[in-house]
């Protein structure tokens, strides 16, 4: 396992030991909470599960409610009063407050009051039964004192929690359902909560929710674990005017984080839709996010408004994950590991961003709308089918820590390919933009990239060993579908990029797998088949463009570095197609465009990467 807590450690309590979060929405970028966590995210490793993560984290304290109904003491709720036949309950107008250890069970309404858990060291568990608290001054249930508490929902009933419209600033509850205790939600009623002051749901300790249907409206955080959030299964609808579901203690190594292993969650949030202070790790169940209005919409400036956040690391190992998110989508201030989960992805910026390293392993991402599509220090594709489209850069690593912004060229955003340098066996204009820390590197899995702007970039080197990379490039020529600023190499696997010619990047003549790099004559349109194939008219490729072309590089083991390969244009291709790539082709009254030389660089570009 690979350890990762000690300079987070050092870090956090150094920078954040003064933070008060509880009841904030996120914080502006700048701030040095936000500083701090990226520069303990930066030095994570992706390479963990999402066991080991959970493992490093504080253990999850959830109260046992398997036997929640025995002996339970009866509380009737009576408009302003209440009733109860027992001396752990102490009533005094409209408020109850419930001073020992037991179960007790709740049914009722109680108009303008309010449940009060004082109940020092003990355990308490307070089934609600049919029952609507409303307080106009405080929390509708607040735990002020326990060891631990559990809210179950009885079968069949339906609960409502509201609470005040504001509190003061220094309110020790200030959430519709407060508990300063570990907190445990479970049962198969339901339950709706009016955060009509703040948060609908906090604890200021850990928070786990095992079951039940819950609906939560809160004017700030909807669903808010200090230590951490852990929902094992139920039906959750948070609506938010700040973040959806939240884990905000970012001063202990150990705690701030969020897991969800199953159940069917939808967030509609301001801010972020799930904000994790340290790491966010999904395992099952279904997610749909979204946050900042939507891809279309732009965020304010001193907003957060993410779909998935995380401080440290974030490792998506299974589930469904559906996010519209004005900001990035997902988004990690340290390491993100994606391996299982399944992706549908739209964003107003980047479609996945990570401070540090970006793995993906397994699963399926679809990337619909992005300004960048994948976004990182370092990029690492191993498996999994990745799909991408975006209005700028579709892959593009880059020194997340510093701007980033080398458009030298003037694309869209980031822009401009990497024309200085030179390699050997060609040179290029020289010039151009400087290598930085950056990779993308792939193994395995497949990456299909539609972009506006560079399709694959790295603004360090470039590497791909397996797997199967193809780029639907852009027209304008101040952009390519391959710009790499440092050695790019390719030793085995399948690359097909197209695109615009004006700045056309292909790899490294030393590249361990031979490649071809065709300009035609004059640009074909979108719908256009082309082919690749030998000197004897054996077809190796076929693509059909889905966009305005005239570079065209191509890659895999048939190639052979020195041997020349004809470029056709007409003919057919099988249905069965990878992003325009077709299982097969045929050349029929196809139409010979160019020849090229394996390994050689049209006149006036260059293999990719400098020494």
């Amino acid at each position: 396992m690979t350890m990762r807590r000690p300079l987070r450690n050092t870090l956090l309590s150094v920078t954040l030991a003064a933070a008060a979060l509880a009841g904030c929405s996120s914080g502006t970028p700048n701030s040095p909470e936000a500083s701090a966590t990226q520069a303990a995210g930066a030095a994570v490793s992706a390479d963990q599960t999402a066991a080991q993560v959970l493992a490093a984290n504080k253990t999850v304290q959830a109260t046992d409610v398997s036997s929640s109904d025995s002996g339970a003491v009866e509380v009737q709720l009576n408009g302003a009063s209440a009733s109860a036949g027992s001396s752990g309950v102490k009533v005094d107008g409209s408020t109850v407050t419930i001073t020992a250890g037991g179960t007790y069970r709740i049914s009722g309404t109680l108009t303008d009051g309010r449940v009060v858990v004082a109940a020092p060291g003990a355990t308490v568990k307070l089934i609600l039964a049919g029952a609507s608290i409303s307080s106009s001054s405080s929390a509708a249930i607040a735990v002020t004192e326990a060891s631990s508490v559990a809210v179950i929902l009885a079968d069949n009933t339906q609960n409502t929690l509201s609470d005040t419209k504001s509190y003061p600033e220094d309110a020790s509850a200030n959430a519709a359902l407060f508990s300063s205790a570990d907190l445990t939600v479970a049962g198969n009623g339901s339950l709706t909560v009016h955060g009509n002051g703040n948060d609908g749901i906090a604890g200021q300790d850990g928070l786990v929710i095992k079951s039940g249907t819950i609906t939560v409206d809160a004017v700030d955080d909807g669903i808010r674990g200090k230590d951490y959030l852990v929902v094992a299964s139920g039906t959750i609808r948070v609506t938010a005017g700040g973040d959806g579901l939240k884990a905000d203690n970012d001063s202990d190594a150990d705690s701030g984080y969020i897991s969800v292993g199953g159940g069917t969650i939808d967030v509609t949030a301001t801010g972020d839709g799930l904000a994790a202070a340290t790491d966010l790790v999904v395992t099952g169940g279904s997610l749909t996010v979204a946050s900042g209005g939507g891809s279309g919409v732009k965020p304010a400036d001193d907003v957060s408004a993410k779909g998935l956040k995380s401080g440290v690391i974030s490792v998506l190992e299974g589930g469904t994950i559906t996010v519209d998110a004005s900001d990035d989508a997902v988004h990690g201030d340290g390491a993100l590991r994606l391996n299982g989960a399944r992706l549908s992805l739209a964003s107003g910026d980047d479609g996945v961003h990570a401070e540090g390293v970006l793995r993906i392993d397994s699963g399926a991402v679809n990337v619909t709308k992005s300004v960048e599509g994948l976004e990182a220090t370092d990029i690492l594709v191993s498996g999994g089918d990745t799909s991408i489209v975006s209005s700028d850069d579709g892959v593009n690593a880059t020194d997340t820590s510093a701007a980033t912004s080398t458009n030298t060229q003037g694309g869209p955003q980031n822009g401009g390919g990497a024309m200085g340098g030179g390699g050997p066996g060609g040179g290029g204009p020289g010039g151009g933009e400087s290598v930085v820390d950056a990779s993308v590197t792939v193994t395995g899995g497949t990456l299909v990239i539609n972009a506006s702007g560079d399709g694959f970039d790295s603004n360090g080197v470039a590497t791909i060993g397996g797997g199967t990379v193809v780029v639907n490039g852009p027209t304008q020529n101040n952009n390519g579908a391959l710009d790499v600023n440092g050695d790019f190499q390719i030793s085995g696997g399948v690359l097909l990029a197209a695109g615009s010619s004006g700045m056309a990047v292909a790899p490294r003549t030393d590249s361990a797998q031979g490649w071809v790099s065709a300009t035609l004559g004059q640009a074909i349109p979108a719908g256009t088949t082309v082919h690749v194939a030998d000197a004897s008219g054996k077809v190796l490729a076929t693509f059909v463009t889905s966009k305005t072309v005239q570079n065209i590089v191509y890659s895999s083991a048939e190639i052979k570095n020195g041997s020349s390969y004809h470029v056709y244009v007409g003919g057919s291709a099988s249905d069965t197609r990878t992003g325009g790539l077709a299982s097969s082709g045929s050349l029929g009254s196809a139409s010979l465009s160019t020849t090229v030389t394996a390994g050689s660089a049209p006149a006036g570009r260059r293999p990719g990467g400098t020494r």
